[in-house]
C-alpha cells in the first residue's frame, strides 16, 4: 500500500515505510523542544577577577561569567490517577554535569542540603509531590568555577518553568543564594549573582541587598583556568580566613586596606582596557591570597607557569588551597600559547572570553 499527496498522485512510500519517518519527526521536534527548555534553565559559572575571601567583608570584587552552564530539567511524578497529593514519592537527582575527580563525592552531602532549601524556598515537599531533577550542562565542576551555583540558580529556573510560575531574575538569584547556604553556610552572593546575571560584574556585599552593576567591557577579556584537580571546602577555607582575622584584626585590616586601593585600580584598568595594568593588578592581588594563606603550592605552581608562558597577569581564583587559578592572555596567540603550557602540569585547563 502506498501513500498520494493532496493532488492524488502516488508518492512511492508505504505507509510502513512512512511510520518510522513520521516518528523520526516527532523525536526531532521534541528533542528541539527540550533543548530550548533547558536554554531557558541556564546558569553561568564565574571566575572571581579581585576580591575572593575579602568580598565576605562587605568591599567591592570583580567577577566575570563565564561561557560554560549548567542546565536543569524538573519534573514532576504524578500518580496514574493523575493526583499529585497523598503518598510520598520522594525525590531523585540525576546528575550529569561533567567534574573533577571526587568533586560530586566530596560535594555530595552540601549539594542535598542546597537542593533542598531551594525546593523549601518555593514551598515544595517532595514528600506530597514526587520529583524528578536531572542536572547537565557543559560546565566542568571545580572548586572556584561557582559549579554550586550554577546549579541551584539553574534548579531555580527550572522550577519557574516547571511550576510554572513567572520568575523575575531578582527572584531566581534569591532562590539561588538560599541554595547557596547549603555550600557556604553563608555565602557572599557574589557566584550566584554572576550566575544569575552573566556578563561581567562590581559586586558588594552590604548588611541589605547586594549592591552590583554590570560592566560594559571595552573589549573582549580573554581568560585561560586551569583546575589544580583538589576540591576544597569553602566554608572550611571562609572560617579558617575569619579564625586568623579574629586573632590579629590589625594584620587582617593592613591586608584589606591594601586590598581596596587593589580593587579600585582594577576597576580602572577594567574599564580603560588597560590589560597590562589589569594582569599586574591581577599578580597582585594573588600575593594578597597568599599572604591570606589561601593559595597553595599546586595554585603557585600554576601561576607561575602561566606567567612563564606569557599570560600579563595570573592568579587563583575562588576558595583556594586547591581548585582553579587563572590568566590574563590578551590575544589569541597569547591565550594559545598559555593554555598549552599548562596542558602540561594542570588535569584540566579550559579557554573563555569575558565581555
Amino acid at each position: 500500500m502506498s501513500s498520494t499527496n493532496e493532488n492524488g498522485e502516488n508518492n512511492n512510500i508505504s505507509v510502513v515505510e512512512e511510520r518510522p519517518r513520521k516518528k523520526a519527526k516527532l523525536q526531532q521536534q521534541q528533542q528541539r523542544i527540550g533543548n530550548s527548555f533547558l536554554k531557558r534553565t541556564r546558569a553561568y559559572g564565574k571566575l572571581i577577577l579581585f576580591g575572593e575571601h575579602f568580598v565576605v567583608y562587605k568591599v567591592p570584587a570583580l567577577v566575570g561569567a563565564v561561557s560554560a552552564y549548567t542546565d536543569c530539567e524538573v519534573e514532576f511524578q504524578e500518580k496514574e490517577n493523575g493526583e499529585t497529593e497523598g503518598e510520598s514519592t520522594g525525590l531523585e537527582v540525576v546528575d550529569d554535569r561533567p567534574a573533577v575527580p571526587n568533586y560530586k563525592v566530596t560535594k555530595g552531602a552540601e549539594a542535598d542540603v542546597a537542593i533542598n532549601l531551594v525546593l523549601k524556598h518555593f514551598n515544595l515537599d517532595p514528600t506530597k509531590r514526587g520529583m524528578k531533577l536531572t542536572f547537565g550542562g557543559d560546565l566542568t565542576c571545580a572548586s572556584g568555577i561557582g559549579a554550586s551555583a550554577a546549579q541551584v540558580v539553574a534548579l531555580s529556573r527550572a522550577i519557574g518553568l516547571a511550576l510554572p510560575k513567572e520568575l523575575t531574575e531578582d527572584e531566581i538569584n534569591a532562590a539561588g543564594y538560599e541554595g547557596e547556604k547549603g555550600y557556604h553556610g553563608t555565602p557572599s552572593g557574589i557566584d550566584n549573582t554572576a550566575s544569575t546575571f552573566g556578563g561581567v560584574l562590581r559586586f558588594q556585599r552590604t548588611d541589605g541587598d547586594p549592591i552590583f552593576v554590570k560592566k560594559n567591557i571595552k573589549r573582549p577579556i580573554r581568560i585561560v583556568y586551569a583546575s589544580t584537580g583538589i576540591t576544597a571546602s569553602t566554608t572550611t577555607v571562609v572560617g579558617d580566613v575569619k579564625a586568623k582575622k579574629e586573632a590579629d584584626e590589625a594584620w587582617f585590616a593592613a591586608l584589606l586596606a591594601r586590598y581596596v586601593t587593589l580593587v579600585k585600580n582594577g576597576e580602572a584598568a577594567l574599564d580603560a582596557g588597560d590589560m597590562p595594568t589589569l594582569g599586574k593588578l591581577l599578580d597582585e592581588n594573588h600575593a594578597l591570597c597568599q599572604e591570606l594563606t589561601v593559595s597553595c603550592k599546586e595554585l603557585d605552581d600554576l601561576v607561575l607557569v602561566a606567567r612563564e608562558a606569557g599570560a600579563v597577569g595570573a592568579k587563583m581564583s575562588g576558595t583556594g588551597r586547591g581548585g582553579l587559578m587563572l590568566a590574563l592572555t590578551p590575544t589569541e596567540e597569547q591565550q594559545d600559547a598559555v593554555a598549552a603550557a599548562l596542558e602540561k602540569l594542570a588535569p584540566q585547563v579550559w579557554k573563555t572570553t569575558l565581555a
